[in-house]
């Protein structure tokens, strides 16, 4: 029988950062520390984006230390290394908009 690879190898992100978005709108940054199979992650220096006061959908330049943190598996929504990554302009969004 062929080993199962996993969708999603966070073996090559341990001991460096990462950016995880959580259901509920919540984000947090740090270093990741270790994961299990049901993706629940261990971080360290974590740091939480807070939302914006005047738009809810967006988060601020405030930032809330955290610390060690667990994230459980069923909360996260995305994974994303902080290295090697920058913010682009939307594409989808018309120039009316901003």
């Amino acid at each position: 029988m062929a080993r199962k690879e996993n969708a999603l190898d966070l073996g090559k992100f341990i001991d460096k950062g990462v950016r995880v978005k959580l259901s509920g709108g919540r984000e947090v940054q740090g270093v990741l520390k270790g994961y299990d199979q049901l993706l629940n992650l261990v971080m360290d220096e974590t740091e939480e984006f807070l939302r914006d006061p005047e738009d809810p959908l967006r988060t601020g330049s405030q930032v809330r230390k955290l610390g060690l943190v667990v994230c459980r598996g069923t909360a996260v929504m995305m994974v994303s290394p902080t290295s090697g990554t920058e913010e682009i302009a939307n594409p989808f969004q018309n120039a009316e908009e901003t």
